[in-house]
């Protein structure tokens, strides 16, 4: 079992840069599949970023590539996403998700088998 535990969130303005966290519990998350995703009101929960371990490979969606960053370090056995030039259509609340590495797609959020409570992202124009 794994707990997820997302912080950083809070509300900036365009323009602004934010670091989100995602601190894990219970096991290692070093040999793990990552996900950030993301949840507007009335939107169904979209892929923004993940790392698969095996092999080691980072993506993004089209949306944020360029502006966001996903790493982790292993140590703290935490990941964050560090998001730059935030827009208004950036905001939702933001989860990170965990799996065991396999080679399945990691864009899909049905993929995850833990995820997190959540963090509010709220960027103003």
């Amino acid at each position: 079992q794994v707990q997820l535990v997302e912080s950083g969130g809070k509300l900036v303005q365009a323009g602004d840069s934010l670091t989100l966290s995602c601190a894990a519990s219970g096991r290692t998350i070093v040999d793990y599949d990552m996900g950030w995703f993301r949840q507007a009101p009335g939107k169904e929960r979209e892929f923004v970023s993940a790392n698969r371990w095996n092999p080691d490979r980072t993506y993004y969606a089209d949306s944020v590539k360029g502006r966001f960053v996903f790493f982790r370090d292993n140590v703290k056995n935490t990941l964050y996403l560090q998001m730059n030039n935030l827009k208004p259509e950036d905001t939702a609340v933001y989860y990170c998700a965990a799996r065991e590495s396999y080679s399945g797609d990691v864009v899909l959020p049905q993929r995850y088998d833990y995820w997190g409570q959540g963090t509010q992202v709220t960027v103003s124009s």
